[in-house]
């Protein structure tokens, strides 16, 4: 199955560690519009380097709201990077994760940022839950 639509994001610093000054965390704050309406809260780490457009960053999110009409939550993980300038994200819904009407949802999501707005592309499958 497949559900697209925009969405807002915030970022909001958090206090890091000083031993570790090029490694960042920030707080997330998401609503999802579109096929998928939903607010989502979670943590990013991120690592600059002294490479201009490199770096990279890991998130967990959890999403509640509803999925083409059903309703519940999930969590989606986030592995990216970019590498001077070129960026590479892999987005997953972690096993087991979803609950309610979303219980035993699977799938990646593709994020796109074109002249500031964000959108998402989410294939995903919902399989019966054991």
């Amino acid at each position: 199955m497949h559900a697209s639509g925009t969405f807002e994001v915030k970022l909001t610093p958090q206090p890091g560690d000083e031993q570790a000054p090029g490694v960042g965390r920030m707080a997330i704050e998401k609503q999802f519009h579109g096929d998928l309406e939903a607010v989502s809260r979670g943590q990013m780490l991120t690592a600059g380097t002294s490479v201009k457009g490199s770096a990279g960053y890991v998130a967990i999110e959890q999403a509640t709201g509803s999925l083409h009409g059903r309703s519940g939550a999930f969590v989606l993980q986030h592995n990216g990077t970019m590498t001077r300038g070129a960026p590479q994200v892999i987005v997953s819904v972690v096993p087991d994760s979803g609950t309610g009407q979303l219980a035993g949802l699977a799938g990646t999501m593709a994020i796109s940022i074109a002249e500031g707005r964000h959108s998402y592309d989410f294939e995903y499958t919902l399989a019966e839950t054991p």
